[in-house]
C-alpha cells in the first residue's frame, strides 16, 4: 500500500533518493515500491520495441521511469515513456521535463490502483500528452487511451498514430 504525505512540488524535490518510487497526485506524496522482476521486465520490453523506431526517424527519447514536472503540486513518473525532441529542446536540460511526455505507458501492478491510474491519465493529458497506456500483464493486453476520451484494446500487435508505419506484436512485450 502507497503511503500519502500532502507536499508541494518543492517540498517534495528535497526527498531523498531512496530506491523507492516517488510521485506526487495533486499533493499527494504517494511512495511506490521498487517495480517486481516482472513488471521490469514488461518496461525494459517496451522500451526495446519503441526506441529503436524513435532513433531510425530522430523524432524524440524513449525513457524508463523518467520524472516529468507537470505542475506545482504534480510529477508523474511513468514506467515507460516517449518524449519528443521539441520538448526535450524546452527547458534546462539537468532538470526535469516541464509538461507531460507525448506518450505515457503506466504498467498495472499491485501497487497501483484504478483510482490512480485515472488521475494519471486526466493529468498527463491536461499537461499535454497524445497518447496513455495502461498495460495489463496478468491479461496480457494494452488499453490505449486518447484525449478525447476513447480508448481501444489491444491484445495482438501494439500501434500507434504518434509512430506512423510502426507496429510490433503484443505477446513478446509480455516474454
Amino acid at each position: 500500500m502507497a503511503t500519502r504525505t500532502l507536499s508541494t512540488f518543492e517540498e517534495f524535490a528535497k526527498y531523498p533518493d531512496d530506491g523507492q518510487k516517488h510521485e506526487l497526485l495533486n499533493g499527494e506524496h504517494i511512495i511506490l515500491p521498487p517495480p517486481k522482476r516482472p513488471h521490469t521486465r514488461v518496461q525494459q520490453n517496451l522500451q526495446d520495441t519503441l526506441r529503436p523506431y524513435v532513433r531510425e526517424h530522430h523524432i524524440g527519447e524513449v525513457h524508463i521511469e523518467a520524472g516529468f514536472k507537470l505542475s506545482s503540486f504534480n510529477w508523474l513518473q511513468p514506467d515507460v515513456s516517449f518524449v519528443r525532441s521539441e520538448q526535450m529542446q524546452r527547458g534546462d536540460p539537468n532538470e526535469y521535463s516541464e509538461g507531460a511526455p507525448a506518450l505515457a505507458i503506466e504498467v498495472a501492478s499491485e501497487s497501483n490502483s484504478a483510482a490512480q491510474l485515472d488521475l494519471k491519465m486526466e493529468l498527463h493529458f491536461a499537461h499535454g500528452s497524445d497518447e496513455v497506456w495502461v498495460v495489463y500483464p496478468k491479461t496480457r493486453h494494452v488499453r490505449v487511451h486518447f484525449p478525447d476520451g476513447h480508448s481501444e484494446t489491444l491484445a495482438v500487435d501494439l500501434e500507434s498514430a504518434l509512430f506512423p508505419g510502426w507496429s510490433a506484436p503484443l505477446p513478446p512485450i509480455f516474454a
